[in-house]
């Protein structure tokens, strides 16, 4: 299968880096560009591409507006932002705005060329480093403001709302299982259940519904 790609950055730099890079890989295929996120939107409607790899900071339309209305749509694209370490300060927005990715532009390539197919399988993807973060700055804003209550998420077990929190600590499926000895496969049919029951996308919602639910 061959994965179809839209390079939405404002540096011809990094598309044509990119697309250079992509075009020595028979599974990925660049099928368009753009500059801005308006652009990117009309990419999507235009090729139907399987992922946009989307840049946050652009001029007019910033990537987040853009990732907001591509998966506010009936496309079944899905995105992966792509931007430089110093501003993943923006990550919670992108991932509220429906990306199913964060990785930053010092990864190595194999890398992201390794999120952009696991994206494109279905899967959520956030950059180790980048969840670190995310997780330190959403505690520090839930502690700024210690009034707020959180809302109990409803109809799911005990042992769910484990494996939620878990997810939202960046967890992977082998790490839930050692934490709750439990085994791989039975960690796994929680998640799944878990997103059957809370109408998630993908794993990236799940860790969006532990920040604000759960923490």
């Amino acid at each position: 299968m061959t994965v179809r790609v839209v390079l939405a950055d404002d540096q011809p730099l990094v598309r044509s880096g990119l697309r250079v890079i992509m075009a020595d890989y028979p599974d990925l295929e660049v099928v368009g560009e753009a500059a801005t996120g308006a652009e990117a939107v009309q990419l999507v409607r235009d090729a139907s591409p399987d992922v946009v790899v989307m840049d946050i900071r652009m001029p007019g339309m910033d990537g987040i507006e853009a990732t907001r209305l591509i998966t506010a749509g009936p496309s079944t694209t899905r995105v992966l932002v792509l931007t430089t370490f110093d501003e993943d300060n923006h990550v919670y927005g992108a991932l509220r705005a429906g990306a199913s990715g964060f990785v930053v532009k010092d990864m190595a390539l194999d890398d992201i060329l390794a999120a952009i197919r696991v994206i494109a399988a279905g899967d959520a993807l956030i950059a180790p480093g980048v969840t670190r973060r995310l997780i330190a700055d959403f505690i520090g804003r839930r502690a700024a403001v210690p009034e707020r209550s959180t809302r109990p998420v409803e109809g799911i077990t005990e042992r769910e709302r484990e494996v939620l929190t878990l997810v939202g600590r960046a967890r992977s499926n082998t790490e839930i299982a050692e934490d709750l000895f439990i085994t791989v496969a039975t960690a796994k049919s929680h998640v799944s259940r878990l997103l059957t029951k809370l109408g998630a996308r993908d794993r990236v919602q799940l860790v969006i519904t532990a920040y604000e639910r759960t923490f």
